[in-house]
């Protein structure tokens, strides 16, 4: 066991965990957010999807204490009351079916958006290519990139 800071959403939380657990974890069983998903425990589907330094990275198979000392940005804080432009964009075009891969690909979508404000269809699908969603509501997460992208022209985040 080690005593590790992790910055979770602009607050700091001091943990005593084994140094390897993941990431996804520590988010969940000991900062207490859950809006981050266990999907495969590989990093392959992207369910666990998290900013870290504001790059997207798999807290499925990240260790806590990689994570250590760097900022952590998970689903819950994009905004205080689903006022992100990226959550906008996903309620308005209705892109969840079940739902569970979202705020992977949510995390993923706001990385896009800093990195290439104005992405094209390929750029976004070689950006989310690693967020895998069961139930193929990939066009409708395509297009709320783009209207993601609209909204925060307008109204920069």
């Amino acid at each position: 066991m080690a005593a590790i800071t992790l910055t979770v959403n602009n607050k700091q939380f001091k943990i005593d965990v084994d140094p390897q657990m993941p990431l996804l974890w520590a988010i969940r069983d000991f900062v207490g957010l859950k809006g981050t998903k266990f999907g495969c425990g590989m990093a392959q589907c992207g369910a666990c999807t998290v900013l870290m330094d504001g790059n997207p990275i798999r807290s499925c198979s990240t260790q806590v204490s990689v994570a250590a000392n760097k900022k952590i940005s998970t689903i819950e804080g994009l905004s205080e009351n689903v006022e992100h432009p990226v959550q906008q964009a996903w309620i308005e075009l209705q892109v969840p079916q079940c739902g569970y891969c979202q705020s992977g690909q949510i995390m993923t979508t706001v990385a896009l958006l800093k990195k290439n404000p104005d992405p094209t269809d390929e750029q976004i699908d070689s950006a989310l290519q690693g967020n895998l969603c069961r139930c193929g509501t990939y066009p409708r997460i395509r297009k709320a990139v783009h209207r993601a992208a609209e909204l925060m022209k307008s109204k920069p985040f």
